[in-house]
């Protein structure tokens, strides 16, 4: 089947979480797209997963610390992050005021 889409396509301003779509699955490889509204990972819990996850921010700002790291990463538009299994990780921070728009690309994740 073919699919297409627009990676800014409206979210609303400030939603209650954060939106996950899927652009593409496929054995072994998710391509996602998020969308953050002032969301953060909640105090004192971290990230984790068992396959790689690369994640470029297309609009907006954000904060992505890592654990052992002292200073929170600033993300832009055109930044991204590859994230190796097991790395845990939060999002600090998300922009509340415009959608940060994130493209997330994960690899050797097991099937949903």
């Amino acid at each position: 089947m073919i699919a297409s889409g627009h990676l800014f396509a409206p979210v609303a301003a400030r939603a209650a979480g954060e939106a996950f779509e899927d652009l593409l699955s496929l054995p072994g490889v998710r391509i996602e797209r998020i969308v953050s509204t002032g969301q953060a990972t909640p105090a004192g819990q971290w990230l984790e997963q068992a396959w790689t996850e690369w994640v470029a921010l297309l609009s907006g700002a954000a904060g992505l610390r890592f654990e052992g790291e002292a200073r929170t990463r600033v993300l832009g538009p055109g930044d991204w992050v590859n994230i190796p299994p097991g790395v845990r990780h939060r999002v600090e921070w998300t922009l509340a005021g415009s959608p940060s728009v994130w493209l997330a690309i994960h690899a050797g994740e097991p099937p949903r």
